[in-house]
């Protein structure tokens, strides 16, 4: 247990420094970043269906999730649309003259929800850094999502005894997931105190972001748990896969870009 601790913390200290200064720097290298980490964690999910049994294409998904990407970037280019209806009709008109495959339809349905699924909500972070005070709100976006982490793991692993959702996830606990709501709600106030945002906002935007937290989470533990391994890949030494390390953040920013959005803050 030692050895993991020292693990995450040692990857923390060289990871969030990259990510904060690729967050303040935003325009091309926040850009770089999320391609990096959507492709990267693109692949491992391609990677995990394939160990479940199916044959997804994972340069079509990769595709998919650049183009999507670059729509975040570049909205007035309008891509979207095209690039998925193109994608969807060519994929599906490969997919027919594939012989090494007994489920093609399956195979061609899980290239397409693993690139939406990870190109179409990991645009969000770039939606969010490029509106007004993008800075703030991704700074917001972060810390919320770490503190309530964070807080989840030591109160989970200090105190926890009640499973929360043992069939997807026999280690997370009823009292570290209770304690990371609490934690991802103080720091969201605190942050939110910092960038000028009034308390009612932070207070609902830390109880929507640590709600759907776990959500994401389990999301991906489901999908392990389907292809029977412990973690997405072994790339980042003590949390896993980069599917391990964003899977909270995907479900957050989607929150606080709509919350920020509907609520006429950005």
């Amino acid at each position: 247990m030692e050895q993991v601790f020292t693990q995450r913390l040692l990857s923390a200290i060289v990871l969030i420094p990259l990510v904060v200064g690729a967050t303040y720097a935003g325009g091309v290298w926040f850009f770089a970043i999320i391609v990096f980490a959507a492709s990267i964690a693109g692949y491992e999910f391609f990677h995990l269906m394939r160990l479940s049994g199916y044959k997804p294409s994972c340069f079509v998904g990769l595709v998919l999730i650049w183009l999507l990407l670059v729509d975040a970037r570049y909205p007035a280019w309008q891509l979207a649309r095209p690039a998925l209806t193109g994608v969807i009709v060519l994929s599906l008109s490969w997919q027919m003259f594939k012989k090494d495959s007994a489920t093609p339809t399956v195979d061609w349905a899980l290239t397409m929800a693993g690139a939406l699924y990870l190109g179409w909500i990991a645009g969000h972070f770039i939606s969010l850094r490029d509106s007004p005070r993008g800075f703030e709100w991704m700074v917001l976006t972060l810390l919320s999502t770490w503190g309530a982490d964070t807080g989840a793991y030591f109160i989970g692993l200090s105190l926890g005894r009640h499973k929360f959702f043992p069939r997807l996830s026999p280690k997370k606990t009823w009292e570290g997931t209770i304690g990371g709501w609490f934690c991802g709600i103080a720091v969201t106030l605190l942050v939110g105190r910092c960038i000028g945002l009034g308390f009612a906002h932070s207070l609902a935007l830390g109880a929507l972001v640590s709600a759907f937290l776990p959500l994401g989470d389990l999301a991906v533990s489901m999908m392990k748990r389907q292809a029977g391994v412990k973690d997405t890949s072994g790339l980042i030494p003590g949390h896993g896969g980069m599917l391990d390390r964003i899977d909270s953040l995907l479900f957050a920013v989607v929150v606080v870009y709509y919350y920020a959005r509907w609520m006429g803050l950005i």
